[in-house]
């Protein structure tokens, strides 16, 4: 058996996390980056502070397609810096793009966060900070970008996890173990 920090030494790239908004990747993301003490990269919040405002005013001021390419400037530049030992957690369509996923994958270890239509809809219900749901039906807006992106996410992932049902706590375990797993396959 392996001791803890010889089986942490294995972990040497990142574990990302991909998935729709309320499947859990930020939450979880800080609870895989307390437990491995690996920085968390949150996109959406480094894109924020990059442009000095919130996602609404970036959609509601410079649209979609652009919020859409700042997302792959982003993670660009984190392949350029080869950044490594970090939990990445991503926006929900920043897998939309090709050459973000072939970024992604090579970034390191890639989780799909999955999430029934009713559970999103329950944890995202009361934000007034997701864009794409500021529409007359929440319900039929998130099952249609579900079909469009699942098998985007699927292209990208090494991993996908179920998180209707999961404890936070117990998905972070998952998730390490299986990263441990497969780096030290690699």
């Amino acid at each position: 058996m392996q001791t803890e920090s010889h089986a942490d030494e294995q972990l040497t790239k990142n574990i990302i996390l991909v998935g729709f908004m309320g499947c859990g990747k930020s939450t979880i993301g800080r609870v895989i980056s307390q437990q491995l003490n690996y920085p968390l990269i949150d996109t959406d919040v480094m894109i924020s502070k990059n442009a000095k405002m919130q996602i609404p005013e970036i959609f509601k001021q410079n649209g979609e397609d652009h919020f859409r390419g700042l997302e792959t400037d982003l993670i660009q530049h984190l392949s350029d810096i080869e950044v490594a030992k970090h939990v990445i957690s991503t926006g929900g369509g920043l897998p939309i793009r090709e050459e973000n996923r072939g970024l992604l994958k090579s970034l390191g270890y890639v989780v799909w966060l999955r999430a029934s239509v009713d559970c999103i809809l329950e944890r995202t219900g009361t934000s007034n900070h997701r864009p794409l749901l500021n529409t007359p039906d929440p319900r039929q807006t998130i099952a249609s970008l579900l079909t469009e992106r699942d098998p985007l996410y699927e292209a990208c992932s090494d991993l996908i996890i179920q998180t209707d049902d999961l404890a936070i706590a117990d998905t972070a375990h998952g998730i390490i173990e299986s990263a441990r797993y497969y780096f030290s396959k690699s």
